[in-house]
């Protein structure tokens, strides 16, 4: 039986990682210092033989006893609402937290896979995004503490397998929703879809002509479980290139919820990228890959996930 270390087990997608892991008759290890994990997300899995859940703070030095195959590092707050009130812990879990979980798959000559993020593209002056691109990225902005930490959370993993030869796997993760989204997240679906359940007035920044791709959760994770067994060593894309306004995102939400909202609109956030859309051919190509929830089929399933919240 293979064993599985996930950073950030507790949260949205390493939750559902760690159900998926299970699924397949690994023993997996959860660690989560819970900032924005929450142990709702795995009560259910609690009682599981081959799962063990670990209340750790990865940037602090970690100690696991036994053997590890796998590393998956998810640790790290991911919302703006998230980054911008822990901006120190977003930068450290980025630099001394993948460092150390780096150092764990060097000592345990486990494959590391590291989650990264689109936002290391920043605003980008292309459109689709390949993982040719460099990014176009604010450094000082508000929004460079998470985006710069997942830029050096890549370039250290790719130092560590240049140098210290272990096996890494880059995942470069675009929008993603589904059901274990905290409702207060921050982020535009569980935003739009708290608001349009309520009947308040969904919020649209800007002109809301700036376009977002969303991913399914169960797509993603079969994609970087596939990623995980490949042995693509280069980032990876994983997405759904299906590109919307949030303009139409909104107005689809409130048909979907049959809602009686209305739509406003208020200031652009600093830095806030103007387009968002994953290329994916080299996902298709390596890894035989790409999403096949529909938005509406995925957006019913965490509409419902949100009814019931």
């Amino acid at each position: 039986m293979k064993t599985v270390l996930i950073t950030g087990g507790a949260g949205f997608i390493g939750s559902h990682f760690c159900d998926f892991l299970l699924g397949k008759d690994y023993r997996v290890i959860c660690m989560d210092n819970l900032i924005t994990g929450s142990e709702d997300n795995i009560a259910h899995i609690r009682q599981n033989k081959n799962f063990t859940f670990i209340r750790h703070d990865v940037t602090n030095y970690i100690n696991i006893k036994g053997k590890l195959d796998y590393i998956l590092h998810f640790a790290s707050p991911a919302s703006p609402i998230d980054y911008l009130e822990l901006p120190i812990q977003t930068l450290k879990v980025g630099s001394l937290g993948t460092h150390n979980a780096l150092g764990l798959a060097k000592e345990k000559k486990a494959v590391f896979l590291l989650a990264s993020t689109s936002e290391v593209y920043g605003d980008p002056l292309v459109n689709p995004q390949p993982e040719t691109y460099w990014g176009n990225v604010n450094p000082i902005g508000p929004r460079g503490v998470y985006d710069e930490a997942k830029r050096f959370a890549e370039s250290m993993t790719m130092a560590y397998q240049r140098f210290h030869k272990i096996s890494t796997r880059i995942v470069r993760i675009f929008n993603t929703y589904g059901p274990r989204m905290r409702i207060n997240d921050g982020r535009v679906v569980p935003a739009f879809i708290n608001q349009a359940l309520r009947n308040k007035a969904l919020a649209v920044f800007g002109k809301g002509t700036q376009t977002r791709s969303f991913c399914y959760i169960s797509d993603l994770v079969e994609g970087v479980y596939r990623l995980l067994l490949s042995g693509v060593n280069t980032p990876v894309n994983i997405g759904n290139p299906a590109e919307m306004t949030i303009l139409d995102f909104a107005k689809q939400i409130i048909q979907i919820t049959g809602s009686k909202s209305k739509i406003i609109f208020k200031p652009l956030p600093v830095n806030d990228p103007k387009v968002r859309r994953p290329d994916i051919s080299k996902a298709k190509k390596e890894l035989d890959w790409e999403s096949v929830i529909s938005i509406q089929q995925g957006l019913r399933n965490t509409i419902e996930y949100f009814r019931t919240r």
